[in-house]
């Protein structure tokens, strides 16, 4: 009976690890597809004024997001590509927050009325909305990264039928 705890854990880390996959290939795909629209977007943060840095990261950033999902959803490389996700959320969400004070401060309206693009590839959207996204999203990256777990189903670990050394079917 020990083990279907740790079995369901397991599942609900593959769950995790496929769902957030997911998210950044449909996020990533969507930016890709829209690179003007995208490079727009990551001007209004006035975040970087350099036109070539500025290009660099739109056209950049997407393709990372979608070799991160692809990563998490083959299973390859999971707790790197959940810490990326984490570099890239935290100062994400950090700039989304100052930018809705910004418009605050500016339009004069409630923080809870905030809407804008942010990016994501949702189209516009209230910012509380995000800001409430972004930590679960940050939560479900950490569990993956320190937990290591998620293994099932990936493209490392058991399709091959030789299990990598100091995983937990070697030990």
């Amino acid at each position: 009976m020990p083990s279907q705890p740790n079995s369901l854990i397991d599942s609900a880390a593959v769950l995790a690890r496929w769902v957030l996959g997911a998210i950044f290939i449909y996020m990533g795909l969507h930016k890709v597809l829209d690179p003007v629209g995208f490079l727009k977007l990551v001007n209004q943060y006035h975040l970087v004024s350099e036109p070539f840095l500025l290009n660099s990261i739109a056209a950049v950033l997407p393709w990372f997001e979608v070799f991160c999902g692809l990563l998490l959803l083959a299973g390859v490389g999971v707790r790197g590509a959940a810490l990326m996700l984490i570099v890239m959320l935290i100062p994400f969400t950090l700039v989304v927050f100052l930018r809705a004070q910004e418009i605050v401060a500016t339009q004069g309206i409630s923080f809870w009325s905030v809407k804008f693009d942010c990016g994501c590839g949702t189209g516009e959207i209230l910012v509380w909305h995000k800001l409430i996204e972004n930590p679960l999203l940050i939560l479900l990256s950490g569990w993956l990264l320190f937990s290591g777990r998620g293994r099932a189903f990936s493209a490392r670990f058991g399709l091959f039928g030789t299990p990598a050394v100091g995983s937990p079917a070697t030990n």
